[in-house]
């Protein structure tokens, strides 16, 4: 696979915002897919139409044979066979291309993402400058109260979107940098890399943060890795991390909530305070993967009323 193909493709699904059908891509699209790992998922589209199997050029409504099977009614073909993976779509995983934008620009794990609306995100700040990524420019020109929303006095603001058809000049104007996506990054060994222009000093190219250190945690306990997460590392907020470093420092020894949360500093009555879902926050996958890191890693013994991690264990009696 072409990184380039890959990359430019990634930047089309993120334009578009909505899944695709599957039978839709075109033959080299689909060998990309392979290649992909987690910026590609799938989704659930309306089973009620699909692009006709034989033409590719319509959607067509689908109706039951009477046999079982299925057939689209296309307005060129007539009726024709529909097999499951015709239904098929895929999406672009988003939530992995800003945890691997904000990489590539050495954004603090500490500053989260914020969801602006309407597919314009705050991914941070790189070297104290605020950074923007929308899906489109339209938005930003129609709504230039966005832009003065995040940015920093003395800092110049720097807005990522996908290049539009036709662009002139700086499209944002003074004192706000424009960076195509598909020109100034690339995918990079599983990751993405900025691509700096002549002359521009290079962006760092920083550690994972998110790298696995203690086990299945980073060095700052910040993230953890789970080969059972679909979605990639997991980000954890200051309290939950200084439960699993506390729950870490006992070596997988059980120790009581008290025990614990006082390790970690925090005055909640037990550990599982600090990993409850809001309701607020249900279906984020930022909320169910810290709660499904502690429920896959600490043993709870409720009659005695003891904690422990299990892997702590594991980790401390590895040979050096």
């Amino acid at each position: 696979m072409s990184a380039h193909e890959g990359w430019q493709f990634l930047c089309r699904l993120f334009a578009a915002g909505t899944p695709v059908l599957r039978a839709a891509l075109s033959p080299r699209e689909v060998a990309l897919l392979p290649h992909l790992g987690r910026a590609i998922q799938a989704a659930v589209t309306d089973q009620s139409c699909v692009l006709c199997p034989h033409c590719a050029l319509h959607r067509a409504p689908v109706f039951g044979d009477g046999r079982g099977g299925r057939l689209c009614r296309c307005p060129d073909c007539g009726p024709v066979p529909v097999s499951p993976q015709d239904g098929t779509a895929l999406r672009l995983n988003e939530d992995w291309l800003r945890q691997k934008l904000r990489l590539a620009l050495s954004i603090e794990s500490r500053d989260g993402v914020d969801d602006l609306g309407d597919g314009v995100w705050r991914l941070g700040e790189s070297r104290r400058s605020p950074v923007l990524l929308a899906r489109d420019s339209v938005r930003l020109w129609r709504e230039p109260a966005l832009l003065e929303r995040v940015r920093v006095a003395g800092s110049d603001l720097r807005v990522i979107t996908p290049k539009p058809r036709e662009t002139r000049g700086a499209p944002f104007g003074p004192g706000v940098q424009w960076w195509a996506l598909e020109d100034r990054f690339t995918l990079y060994g599983g990751g993405i890399a900025f691509i700096g222009l002549p002359g521009e000093p290079p962006a760092p190219q920083p550690l994972d943060p998110a790298a696995a250190v203690h086990g299945p945690f980073s060095a700052d306990f910040r993230w953890v890795t789970l080969t059972d997460w679909p979605h990639g590392p997991i980000r954890l907020t200051d309290a939950q991390a200084a439960v699993f470093k506390a729950l870490w420092s006992f070596k997988g020894e059980p120790r009581t909530a008290e025990q614990v949360m006082q390790r970690a500093g925090l005055d909640s009555a037990k550990p599982i305070d600090v990993f409850k879902v809001k309701a607020r926050d249900k279906g984020k996958i930022e909320a169910e993967g810290a709660l499904f890191a502690y429920r896959a890693l600490v043993v709870t013994q409720r009659r005695a009323g003891l904690y422990a991690m299990p892997c702590a264990a594991a980790a401390s009696s590895a040979p050096a």
